[in-house]
């Protein structure tokens, strides 16, 4: 006769089975900011421009990364507004804000990349390496200019055209007012600029590790520790509101002094499986 399992038993299966369900789970909701995340699984990946028009974009090049969680959508005006009040942290603004990005369902705009670091480091996230973030960009496709294809049009994301009649023409569209990508992830090109953790190399391509690669005097635990003192352009993806449509092309590498702010530029988060 077979022996009942016990209730303790029972217990630590259903334990076991939340934890792996967690694990594993393909979106989850980060209390701190309440923001939707979606598990970037890892893998391996060929960035840089695969057409070769792109010279700091080139040589097209295998790079391997690790898991980990971004933001479905880029990081709102309400969740900025929660951090400064949550923190105290000194920001002034908004009356900026209001004009190009009006609502709390907006991305925020106007902030710098310190901005970004003190806001992913309040939330316990961080900013994405340029790696991760073509490589979530790309939604799985390979060798593809945007993150849904070779095509683009004003049905795919926010970007300049001024014959376009399209409602956005002038600012940025709430997040998730398009498609997502092979991801799951919502604006990744177009609507603004993403600030990334990353120092810009116009060569770095050239000697990129193969795994988990940054460009950058520090590791991201170092940078994470000294980003107040961190004065080198930083890299920006995506393209924005204000953009010529090639600038959206998930190989397309931008860079900035970290202190600009500006209204189109934002940022989202990721947060490391381990």
């Amino acid at each position: 006769m077979k022996k009942p399992i016990s209730i303790i038993a029972l217990s630590y299966l259903l334990f076991v089975w939340i934890v792996v369900d967690l694990i594993h789970a393909k979106e989850i909701i980060w209390k701190k900011d309440s923001a939707k995340m979606v598990l970037i699984p890892s893998g391996t990946f060929e960035m840089g421009d695969h057409m070769g028009n792109m010279v700091n974009a080139t040589p097209v090049h295998r790079v391997e990364l690790s898991a980990f969680y971004m933001d479905i959508h880029e990081v709102t005006v309400g969740q900025f507004k929660q951090f400064v009040q949550d923190s105290g942290y000194n920001y002034n603004r908004w009356e900026d804000i209001i004009k190009y990005s009006p609502t709390d369902d907006h991305p925020i705009v106007f902030v710098t990349w310190y901005d970004a670091m003190a806001y992913s480091q309040w939330a316990g996230k961080r900013l994405p390496t340029e790696a991760e973030w073509e490589y979530a960009a790309r939604g799985n496709l390979e060798s593809k200019l945007y993150p849904w294809g070779d095509n683009v049009s004003h049905d795919d994301a926010n970007y300049l055209n001024p014959d376009s009649k399209h409602k956005w023409y002038k600012q940025a569209a709430p997040v998730g007012s398009f498609a997502a990508n092979g991801f799951g992830l919502l604006d990744v090109a177009g609507n603004v600029w993403e600030w990334c953790l990353d120092s810009y190399d116009d060569r770095f391509y050239h000697k990129s590790p193969k795994k988990n690669p940054i460009s950058a005097r520090w590791n991201i635990e170092g940078i994470t520790k000294n980003y107040v003192r961190i004065t080198s352009n930083r890299i920006l993806r995506g393209g924005a509101w204000h953009s010529a449509v090639g600038n959206m092309r998930v190989a397309y590498r931008y860079n900035s002094i970290p202190r600009a702010n500006t209204s189109y530029v934002g940022f989202r988060c990721v947060v490391n499986m381990d």
